[in-house]
C-alpha cells in the first residue's frame, strides 16, 4: 500500500532562473532535459534558501507576504482568494485554535488539542500549529464548515491519510462535520475529496504518492480554487466531476491557477466532466500520458500555461477528449490561449472559437505564460518561519 502525502503550508518565497529559448536547435530532447534540470534545481534551492524578495507576481503571495508581522494578521490571508473560490473565508470570522497534540488521532472521540477535534466543531475556527510536527492519521480527516488549516510557520503537517469535506456543503479554506463517524462512506484514497461542497480554496500543499486521486472534486462540488500546489509522483492527479451522468456537476466551476504539476506525473492535470474550469499560469514540466482531459462536454479554458512536453513520441498531446467519438467532442468548448508550448507539445481544441463561449470558464486574468516560472517557484508547502517576512 502506498504512503499517502499532504504536506500543507500557505507560504511562498521566489527564487527563480529565467529559462529562455531564442533560436531553434538541433536535438529538441536537449532542451527539454534542460527545463526540468532548471526547474528541478529551482525547485530544490527555493526550498533551501527562501525568499529573495518578497514579491513575485503571483497574486495570491503578494496579497500577503510581504507583510513582517503576517502571524499576527493571520485571518487577512482570507482575502487574498482569487478565482472561483475566492468567497472561500473559511475560519476568517471565528478564534484561532491552536493544535498542540500531533498524536492521539481517536475517530470516535476526538481529543482537544488534536487537529481532529478542531475540524469536525461546530464553530469558525483559523487553525494554526503549535511547532512543526508529523500527524498520523488512522482515519481520513473530515472537516466540517468554515474551518482554515493553516500551516505557516509550522513549515509543514504531514497527514499518513487524507482530507475530506463534508457532504454538506459550506465554506472553507483546505475545508468539511462534527458527528461524522459511523454514517460516512469509505475513503477511496484521495489525497483531497471535496464532496458537494462549496467556496472551498486548496493552497500550498504539496501532493504525491495517494491510493487514487490528489485532489477530487465531486458530487455537486463548485466555487473551488486549486493553487500554488505542487504534485508529483502520481498517476491520476485530479479528477473534476463525478460521473458523465452525473448532472449537478454542470454548475461546477472551479480555478486551477500556478500550480507546479512536476516529476513522475501520469494523467489527469486535471481531468474534468460537465462544469467550467479555468486552466492558468500553470507550469506542466511532466506528464506520461496527457495532461489536461475530459469527457461529458466540459468547457475547458486553458490560458497562460506552461506545456513541456514528455520524450515518449505518443505523448506529445496536452489533450486528452475522452468517452465519445470526435463528431460529439468536436462540439466541446475547450481553448489554448497563450499557452507555451515546448518540446513538441500540442494542444487540440474544439468547440466555438466565440469568447462569450468561456465566460463561465474566465475567473481571472491570465499572466503571460513566459511568466509562469517565477508565477509557479513558490508553489508547493514551503519554509516559512514565525517573526520573519516570508
Amino acid at each position: 500500500m502506498q504512503t499517502k502525502k499532504l504536506f500543507i503550508s500557505i507560504v511562498s518565497f521566489l527564487l527563480y532562473a529565467p529559462l529562455i529559448f531564442s533560436s531553434p536547435v538541433p536535438d529538441p530532447e536537449a532542451i527539454v532535459e534542460e527545463v526540468h534540470k532548471s526547474i528541478n534545481a529551482s525547485v530544490a534551492a527555493r526550498r533551501k534558501l527562501g525568499y529573495l524578495s518578497c514579491t513575485t507576481g503571483n497574486p495570491i503571495d503578494d496579497c500577503w507576504r510581504c507583510d513582517p508581522h503576517w502571524e499576527t494578521h493571520r485571518q487577512r490571508l482570507a482575502d487574498c482568494a482569487i478565482g472561483f473560490g475566492k468567497n472561500a473565508i473559511g475560519g476568517r470570522d471565528g478564534r484561532i485554535y491552536v493544535v498542540t497534540d500531533s498524536g492521539n488521532d481517536d475517530p470516535v472521540t476526538p481529543k482537544p488539542g488534536t487537529l481532529r477535534y478542531a475540524v469536525v466543531q461546530d464553530e469558525p475556527l483559523w487553525i494554526i500549529f503549535q511547532r512543526d510536527m508529523t500527524i498520523r492519521l488512522k482515519e481520513e480527516l473530515i472537516m466540517n464548515s468554515f474551518k482554515t488549516i493553516d500551516g505557516r510557520g509550522a513549515i509543514r503537517a504531514h497527514r499518513r491519510r487524507a482530507l475530506r469535506d463534508d457532504p454538506r456543503g459550506g465554506n472553507a479554506m483546505v475545508r468539511s462535520s462534527p458527528r461524522h463517524y459511523g454514517w460516512r462512506t469509505v475513503s477511496d484514497g484521495d489525497g483531497v475529496s471535496i464532496f458537494g461542497g462549496s467556496h472551498v480554496w486548496v493552497d500550498h500543499c504539496s501532493l504525491s504518492n495517494c491510493e487514487d486521486g490528489l485532489i477530487d472534486a465531486i458530487m455537486g462540488s463548485t466555487a473551488i480554487t486549486l493553487s500554488n500546489n505542487y504534485m508529483t509522483h502520481h498517476d491520476k492527479v485530479m479528477l473534476l466531476g463525478h460521473s458523465d451522468t452525473y448532472a449537478r456537476d454542470k454548475n461546477m466551476q472551479i480555478t486551477i491557477a500556478f500550480n507546479h504539476f512536476g516529476e513522475g506525473l501520469v494523467q489527469r492535470m486535471p481531468r474534468c466532466r460537465h462544469g467550467y474550469f479555468h486552466v492558468v499560469n500553470n507550469d506542466y514540466t511532466h506528464w506520461e500520458m496527457y495532461a489536461i482531459g475530459g469527457s461529458a462536454n466540459p468547457t475547458i479554458n486553458s490560458q497562460g500555461n506552461r506545456f513541456v512536453a514528455p520524450n515518449i513520441r505518443f505523448s506529445k498531446e496536452v489533450t486528452k477528449h475522452e468517452d465519445a467519438p470526435e463528431s460529439e467532442w468536436r462540439r466541446w468548448n475547450w481553448r489554448s490561449s497563450g499557452d507555451l508550448l515546448l518540446n513538441g507539445a500540442f494542444f487540440t481544441p474544439s468547440g466555438g472559437a466565440a469568447s462569450s463561449s468561456y465566460a463561465k470558464a474566465s475567473s481571472l486574468g491570465a499572466r503571460p505564460s513566459s511568466l509562469v516560472g517565477p508565477l509557479t517557484v513558490g508553489s508547493g508547502a514551503l519554509n516559512c518561519r514565525k517573526g520573519s517576512r516570508c
